[in-house]
């Protein structure tokens, strides 16, 4: 490089952020020497933590004048070349600029030719991604995701995405903390998660096109191993995912060493060779495969011609009511995995009641409004809405799915905890030892935020929350805003056709008060209802359900 050297002023301006990171570390370099204070490790551990977080943000920073830097030069090297001739030579051009920034990088071409695309995504559609990457808020992974995710949605949808996460004064920000506290794994699954929703193709077209393509493959792997994987529609994926998961938990215990993943490869493996439909037959010794196949698997009822039966698993549905009812054609979200299309989720709720447990949410802020269950035990609903609440293990960055995960009290029962939504989590083993083993200890949570958590050094971190969004009126619809309250319209206009009239005091949550959101609306009297429960046993243990829950598994709607 010499004196010729010429950039642009938002090159020269990422140049600046990264000298003040530098600075910063220079001056924390300067001040370091031996601790003077009462506790000389714990100011060593303190500096090298904070050192820890401003690299963190000099390596964004970096990441953004690279970028800039990258999308300067194709614009120069596009400026500079002559007018290609045919379109051969317009992809010689292409492939010349991509050879010279793999040299420089000393990286593959494929490589330079993803840094080049992204740093042209960044640069000129995404100006708040830029923005947050210079200031050193998220890192280059997170950049690229947000690249990633908005690739397809258009200009005014990729602006929306990257407000909605980037952008606090956006109309409907994201809740929990900021995205760039997410580990870039959980924040791909809430940025898909978003895309899903607002794509301006419906998700019911796309899964058609992309079922079309469900497969099988096999990857040769080192030692004598191999993968196997299917792509799967997400149903059917999660439902044999929790499936396995349950069949593998019934056979741990204490004369089964094999731990949690390779019950699990070795239960697939069976249920795949032996095509066994029986249980574990008696005097099964752990370490035989075949006798591993359905410990804990429930009965699989063949479904109809063509199609695959739903897996007796315990997974949560959330479906829009509108959806449910086949009104509007939001997508739903399947536990563990994210939207999937109304259609599968309207088939899962039909034709696997006790494997899926649907949730219905409020059509007019997307808050869970129940729960679906057909027991009345209190642990099985605490369960299912820790699992709606939280969605894995809370602990920041962790990905356990809840199903493997343990219930747990924040405040101890011998402290005087109690056993309240509010006082329990779910975090996965690994994080339920950290807590009991180490200064980690989990923050209070609410009925709809999981707890934080607090480390040894006194640093707080958030844990991810949920994102519920309204659901989509029918575009025949006009919405009333009335009191949450009191049900009161404030006197506008009503909707356009008198049938789809929406009485204003919906249904409240019928569950008690452990479990049940602070949006919560009105709900009569059970006595006062014009239902026919017909003939109750008032000493069968499902009475109260039956009385109390005004949408069984199998609701039925009436209208005027």
């Amino acid at each position: 490089m010499d004196g010729r050297t010429a950039w642009s002023a938002e090159s020269r301006a990422a140049v600046e952020a990264v000298a003040a990171s530098v600075a910063v570390l220079a001056a924390f370099a300067q001040d370091a020497g031996p601790s003077e204070g009462a506790d000389p490790l714990r100011d060593l551990a303190d500096g090298c933590l904070d050192g820890l977080a401003e690299v963190a943000m000099l390596e964004a920073r970096i990441a953004a004048l690279k970028a800039k830097l990258a999308a300067d030069y194709v614009q120069a090297a596009i400026d500079l070349a002559p007018p290609a001739s045919s379109p051969q030579e317009s992809t010689a051009q292409e492939l010349a600029l991509i050879a010279e920034v793999a040299c420089v990088l000393t990286v593959s071409e494929r490589t330079a030719g993803a840094l080049l695309v992204e740093s042209r995504s960044l640069t000129t559609t995404l100006p708040l991604t830029l923005k947050a990457l210079q200031s050193g808020t998220i890192s280059w992974q997170h950049a690229r995701i947000i690249v990633d995710e908005t690739s397809g949605l258009g200009p005014a949808g990729a602006a929306a995405l990257e407000a909605h996460f980037l952008d606090p004064d956006a109309p409907n920000p994201a809740r929990g903390c900021p995205a760039g506290d997410l580990v870039p794994s959980r924040f791909r699954a809430k940025a898909r998660t978003w895309r899903e929703r607002h794509h301006p193709v419906s998700i019911e077209s796309r899964h058609a096109k992309s079922a079309e393509d469900r497969r099988v493959e096999y990857l040769p792997d080192r030692d004598g191993m191999a993968w196997l994987s299917a792509c799967l529609p997400a149903a059917t994926a999660a439902g044999i995912w929790e499936r396995t998961t349950a069949a593998a938990r019934a056979l741990q215990g204490p004369d089964e060493t094999r731990p949690l993943a390779q019950l699990r490869a070795d239960i697939t493996a069976t249920w795949l060779l032996t095509n066994t439909t029986g249980g574990v037959p008696d005097g099964g010794l752990p370490g035989v495969v075949p006798d591993c196949g359905l410990a804990g698997g429930g009965r699989v009822e063949p479904g109809l011609t063509g199609r695959i039966p739903s897996p007796r698993a315990q997974v949560l549905v959330t479906v829009p009511i509108l959806s449910l009812l086949g009104v509007t054609e939001e997508s739903a979200m399947l536990d563990g995995y994210g939207p999937i299309p109304p259609s599968m989720a309207r088939s899962l709720i039909a034709d696997g009641a006790d494997s899926f447990h649907r949730v219905l949410i409020d059509p007019r802020d997307g808050a869970p409004l129940e729960i679906g269950r057909t027991s009345y035990r209190l642990t099985k609903a605490q369960r299912r809405w820790l699992r709606l609440r939280d969605g894995k293990c809370p602990f920041p960055g962790c990905n356990n799915h809840s199903l493997d995960n343990d219930a747990d009290h924040l405040l101890g029962w011998a402290d005087g905890g109690t056993t309240g939504i509010t006082n329990l989590g779910q975090p996965c083993p690994k994080h339920h030892r950290l807590r009991h083993r180490t200064g980690w200890t989990p923050s209070p949570a609410s009925k709809d935020h999981p707890p934080g958590w607090t480390s040894p050094s006194k640093r707080h971190y958030s844990s991810e929350q949920q994102d519920w969004e309204p659901p989509r009126w029918p575009h025949h619809f006009t919405i009333i805003d009335t009191d949450l309250d009191t049900g009161a319209p404030p006197g506008h206009e009503l909707p356009a056709h008198p049938e789809f009239l929406l009485d204003p005091e919906l249904p409240r949550d019928p569950f008690p008060d452990w479990c049940s959101f602070t949006s919560a609306h009105p709900w009569p009297d059970p006595d006062d209802m014009d239902v026919d429960h017909g003939p109750v046993d008032p000493g069968d243990p499902d009475w109260p359900v039956r009385l109390n829950d005004p949408y069984p598994e199998c609701p039925e709607f009436q209208t005027a």
